[in-house]
């Protein structure tokens, strides 16, 4: 497989702006540049974005899925991304070489279909709820897993065109899960790569009021 191109996905609800901005400049500072970023406002107006970033505006929240979805689809029109990559709108790329490293994986095993990041605050700590896997006590073993971490992680395009995008039906929360569960069913890897960091602020998943309903 040739190496893969890149495509940056982030998705907003507006009330992150200084935050996003952190993030697409880390994203600049990669060694292997993405082909394409793009960052969807969820039912929420975009701030002014760097040359070279399509924005796309919502009209409405379409939750998680439904807004990754249009990222995906904004991609896909572009045809020249073969790896989709989420990034959430409060995370950073502290290391420059996370999106080559990406590429690598991706280049050396065409079946790999979905790989998870790991996710550590400033100061390295990652939340056991962030290592998608049972036995989660080391955050810096890697291996296969049934699921992944939204905010941070790869999607094979090739894998999307026949599995589909995000389930619309989970507004939000264990869509991954959905994902991660097709892409198996139809024979793709899905990984867990700790080498590859997504810096995020450390918060409590009972911040979301749907939080203790939706677990």
């Amino acid at each position: 497989m040739s190496r893969p191109r890149l495509g940056i996905a982030v998705l907003t609800m507006g009330n992150r702006p200084v935050e996003l901005k952190a993030l697409l400049k880390s994203v600049a500072g990669q060694t292997l540049p993405a082909t394409r970023i793009v960052v969807v406002g969820n039912g929420s107006p975009l701030p002014e974005l760097p040359v070279g970033v399509d924005g796309v505006e919502l009209e409405e929240n379409l939750g998680v899925s439904g807004g990754r979805n249009v990222a995906i689809e904004h991609l896909r029109a572009c045809g020249d991304v073969d790896v989709v990559v989420d990034l959430d709108d409060d995370g950073l790329l502290v290391d420059t070489g996370v999106c080559a490293k990406l590429a690598s994986m991706y280049e050396a095993d065409e079946r790999l279909g979905i790989v998870s990041f790991r996710i550590a605050d400033e100061r390295g700590r990652t939340q056991r709820r962030h290592v998608p896997r049972l036995r989660s006590k080391d955050p810096m073993r890697a291996g296969e897993v049934t699921t992944f971490l939204g905010g941070g992680h790869g999607l094979s395009m090739r894998m999307l065109e026949r599995i589909g995008g995000w389930p619309e039906q989970f507004f939000f929360a264990h869509e991954e899960t959905d994902l991660a569960w097709r892409a198996l069913d139809d024979g793709w890897r899905v990984v867990y790569e700790p080498s590859l960091l997504l810096q995020h602020p450390w918060t409590s998943p009972a911040r979301h009021a749907v939080y203790y309903r939706m677990t």
